[in-house]
């Protein structure tokens, strides 16, 4: 007997990116609890790794295994423009079988980090375009959104948002900047980013003498600026660094532990060279494989100082006095949205002694803070309800009725 609906996740899923996954992860849990007969599988970056993780099957999403690597040589370009052509194919062949594509959070139509439009945007609009031609519903689910200068980049975007079937995003900003660009979001709605739908977990027990100052965990990041920045991006990370390595010396100055975070596997080159400028028992680094990982990681420390959107969103949600430093609107939109828009810090300009000031700040308001955290996120977990709720509505009683409808006329 066939399954009742097919259903298909797409994006830089299993690639590295605990942020990515951690969305998928709560797709998945909404599939199962409410569509466990769905058939589910994966177009993605790394798709051993989601199927290995997840228990799905997966299929990599570029044709050409060095997209995401710099191409100077002739065979590689020619590689790379081949594969823009294979990838129209097999992205329209894979959309075919679905009745019914989700694309699960991410900043998929922002460009606050560097970009191209023939990479992950270009791959976008295939699966929007496909999904129009044949009749496959695509779901744009809490995503980010983001005003883009880049033309191209900003015509594939635009053009992709306008031919999903359903947009829903993490934060008003992004609604507004989608409608900026030219695109109707009247019955757009705007929901919490997905990873508030995973299980909190529980607060460690202290991990020094009673009343004594717990850690504080810093989660880094390899900054580099934004799309905007790529002239000056190496001087925007040594100051990121910088800035960042000063504030961890100056609180193990203070006597305090430091637990180092990250949400890529980029950030890995960050975290070294932090351990080595600062060289003291009181840093370590933590190794994080999941966001749930992360997530107990902040629920066991006093204070989180963080750059990465999802270290945020960990820390937050784990109910964690958190500081932002903030390298793009999504993060102070987050920040607003549950209560401590006075806690963020430019990433670009990172003031070590401003940045221990606000800290300081912090910690001083920290038994009030984890009270409206815990308010704050019992909103974004009902708020998450009527999503799926919503998703559910809009997407799957038509898939249903058509099947049943196929069925109905093969017997």
């Amino acid at each position: 007997m066939s399954p009742l609906v097919r259903v298909g996740v797409f994006g830089l899923l299993g690639s590295g990116n605990l942020g990515n996954d951690g969305s998928l992860e709560a797709v998945l849990g909404y599939l199962r609890a409410e569509h466990p007969d769905a058939a589910v599988d994966a177009l993605c970056g790394g798709p051993e790794v989601v199927t290995a993780r997840y228990g799905i099957p997966a299929t990599r999403l570029h044709w050409y295994r060095g997209e995401y690597r710099t191409a100077s040589r002739a065979g590689a370009i020619a590689g790379k423009g081949l594969g823009k052509l294979v990838d129209i194919v097999r992205t329209a062949a894979w959309v075919r079988r679905h009745d019914v594509v989700i694309v699960p959070g991410m900043g998929v139509l922002e460009a606050t980090l560097p970009l191209r439009p023939w990479g992950f945007p270009y791959s976008l609009f295939l699966l929007c375009a496909s999904g129009r031609l044949f009749g496959t519903r695509v779901a744009l689910v809490s995503v980010g959104a983001d005003a883009i200068r880049n033309r191209p980049t900003r015509a594939l975007v635009r053009w992709s948002a306008r031919l999903a079937a359903y947009r829903s995003y993490r934060d008003a900003r992004s609604r507004d900047a989608i409608r900026a660009m030219g695109v109707d979001t009247a019955r757009d709605e705007v929901y919490p980013d997905l990873a508030f739908a995973l299980p909190t977990p529980r607060a460690g027990a202290p991990s020094g003498p009673p009343g004594s100052p717990g850690p504080v965990c810093v989660g880094v990041m390899a900054f580099h600026g934004g799309d905007d920045d790529r002239a000056r991006a190496e001087e925007i990370h040594r100051r990121y660094v910088d800035g960042t390595t000063r504030f961890v010396r100056a609180l193990v100055e203070d006597g305090r532990a430091v637990r180092l975070l990250t949400g890529d596997e980029c950030d890995a080159p960050v975290v070294a060279a932090i351990l080595d400028a600062v060289d003291s028992p009181l840093v370590t680094a933590a190794e994080a494989a999941s966001l749930a990982d992360l997530m107990k990681e902040t629920a066991a420390a006093d204070t989180v100082v963080a750059t990465r959107y999802h270290n945020l969103v960990c820390a937050l949600k784990a109910g964690t006095p958190t500081l932002a430093l903030s390298y793009a609107a999504k993060s102070d939109a987050l920040m607003d949205r549950m209560g401590l828009a006075a806690y963020c810090h430019p990433a670009r300009e990172v003031d070590a002694d401003r940045l221990l000031e606000q800290f300081r700040a912090l910690e001083q308001r920290a038994a009030e803070l984890r009270r409206t955290l815990t308010e704050r996120n019992l909103v974004a977990a009902r708020q998450l309800r009527d999503q799926f709720t919503e998703l559910t509505a809009a997407l799957f009683p038509a898939t249903d009725h058509d099947n049943a409808h196929a069925r109905q006329e093969a017997s």
